[in-house]
């Protein structure tokens, strides 16, 4: 079990209930869309911020990133560590059919996938060194072909999803995205071999 300092916001119960066979942290839901209105649970997370820090692991569908992009705007960006889970196709085990856009949650991703994407995030892990690694920046993207030349879509798309991410992000959450899960240098062995 990972004993993780910040707090983790996830969208629901089941996400919650799959994060506590892993992690030992305060998990807080937003219980979907609900957080928009709900003036006592930003409270809760603003204090949750300013004490302890956030990680936000949502699911990895359009829904998802409205509320992680909703929580960065009532929190300091400096307080919150985005954790992405992987894009994959599928159906939840307590589902009839799959969710509007057909991939995993939180909880139909496996352990192993999750404590990955929890590592990756640079999340403050009890008993483990996290190593600090240069920021990618819009200067790197421009360098690297992803923005300002007449490829770059076709060049982010390539790097999206080879790394099992939604390929609607935009640039500065793609960013965000990549300064948690890959180096620069990465990113050029990934266009390199696609």
């Amino acid at each position: 079990m990972l004993r993780i300092k910040e707090a983790v916001v996830v969208e629901g119960k089941y996400d919650k209930i799959k994060l506590k066979g892993i992690i030992d942290a305060p998990i807080i839901e937003t219980n979907g869309f609900r957080v928009f209105k709900d003036k006592e649970k930003q409270n809760l997370i603003r204090q949750l911020a300013n004490k302890r820090g956030l990680l936000i692991i949502t699911d990895s569908d359009s829904a998802g990133f409205v509320i992680r992009n909703f929580l960065k705007g009532i929190v300091k960006d400096s307080t919150i560590k985005q954790c992405y889970i992987p894009q994959l196709k599928g159906k939840e085990k307590r589902k009839e059919k799959p969710s509007k856009e057909g991939y995993l949650g939180v909880e139909g991703i496996s352990d192993e996938e999750i404590i990955n994407a929890i590592k990756r995030s640079n999340a403050t892990i009890e008993g483990e060194n996290v190593k600090q690694t240069e920021e990618i920046t819009k200067n790197d993207f421009f360098e690297l072909g992803l923005t300002g030349r007449d490829n770059s879509k076709v060049n982010r798309e390539k790097v999206l999803k080879y790394l099992d991410l939604p390929t609607y992000l935009t640039t500065n959450a793609m960013i965000s995205a990549l300064n948690v899960l890959v180096t620069k240098d990465e990113i050029k062995e990934i266009l390199e071999k696609n």
